[in-house]
């Protein structure tokens, strides 16, 4: 059974009855199917220290989640969790993070971590703060994106250029361990050779394979969402996320400069074992709620409800992007 959360600091925890109005379409289920638990809100019981007390209660559907339109892999545990600001957004994604680390480091002896562009890498900078940065193994980290623009690495579209500006150059990363695309080869050439990579990875036992669809199963993939509910680089309407064989693929034509990208495919961002989707600002919050609210009723799904993963997906949100549920 699908479990989602929702949490909220004491300022923006609204009442039942304004919560059930603004998810009667949640999960593809009447409010009458979803059953509320009151939270424990000491500090302790959420996990969280002083600096984000939020409150949290249980939606939990009677039913399997499967809204129409998902894909049929979409059988994992979502969260939903709301705070009243990105900073509070940026501890709790440290957290997260650096428990999957701890946990993956000792169970597989490495951690394989996916990073998309935009505000994400700037939502890391607390494991770039005590106690995670001397804490987590970042030797046993390996880095990927689940999407990159097909223009040189010293590029200011470059996701990679973004990440070691402000993440990968201020962590112990093993160079060998970053793995960014091949700038010198076309979009087609880059997308084939980093699914090379990924398939090699996969044999070595770097990469776990899932045992349910055979995709690589990336430890933690950590993602932004656009105005437009785009993540990676599948687009609304996009013939891209239909494609279901290949893992990695190419886009030539992005609605969103650079035209010219690659791009992970749904089977393997879905095969996932973790994925945090963060979305933070009022620009954001159309798509928040057509994916989350009542916003979404007989519409083709957006692409960040097409995703999921086999473990846990959890929504990180602000208040200013669940503002219109």
């Amino acid at each position: 059974m699908a479990s989602l959360s929702l949490s909220s600091s004491p300022t923006f925890l609204r009442t039942r009855s304004t919560i059930s109005s603004s998810v009667r379409s949640l999960c593809g289920l009447p409010i009458s199917k979803l059953s509320f638990r009151s939270p424990d809100r000491s500090p302790a019981a959420l996990g969280v220290g002083k600096a984000d007390c939020s409150r949290r209660f249980q939606l939990r559907p009677t039913e399997a989640f499967s809204p129409a339109g998902m894909a049929a892999a979409a059988a994992a545990e979502k969260k939903v969790e709301v705070f009243d600001t990105e900073e509070n957004i940026a501890v709790s994604l440290a957290k997260y993070t650096a428990d999957l680390s701890d946990k993956f480091c000792k169970e597989r002896g490495s951690f394989t971590v996916v990073l998309s562009g935009g505000s994400l890498i700037n939502s890391l900078r607390k494991l770039l703060e005590p106690p995670y940065k001397d804490s987590i193994d970042w030797s046993k980290w390996h880095v990927f994106w689940v999407d990159e623009r097909v223009v040189p690495k010293n590029h200011e579209d470059s996701n990679y250029k973004l990440a070691l500006d402000l993440f990968l150059s201020k962590v112990p990363i093993p160079p060998g361990n970053v793995y960014a695309i091949n700038d010198a080869l076309s979009a087609e050439g880059a997308a084939d050779d980093y699914e090379a990579c990924l398939k090699r990875l996969v044999s070595s036992g770097v990469i776990a394979k899932s045992k349910a669809s055979g995709f690589p199963k990336l430890d933690l993939q950590l993602l932004g969402m656009g105005p437009d509910g785009h993540i990676a680089s599948l687009f609304p309407g996009h013939p891209l996320c239909k494609e279901s064989k290949k893992w990695v693929t190419h886009i030539l034509d992005s609605p969103k400069p650079p035209p010219q990208r690659i791009t992970f495919t749904f089977p393997v961002i879905n095969s996932s074992a973790y994925i945090a989707l963060v979305v933070c600002g009022s620009d954001k919050a159309d798509a928040v709620h057509r994916a989350l609210g009542s916003g979404g009723n007989n519409k083709e799904p957006l692409p960040c409800q097409l995703a999921s993963a086999e473990g846990e997906f959890k929504w990180f949100l602000d208040k200013a992007a669940t503002s219109k549920l």
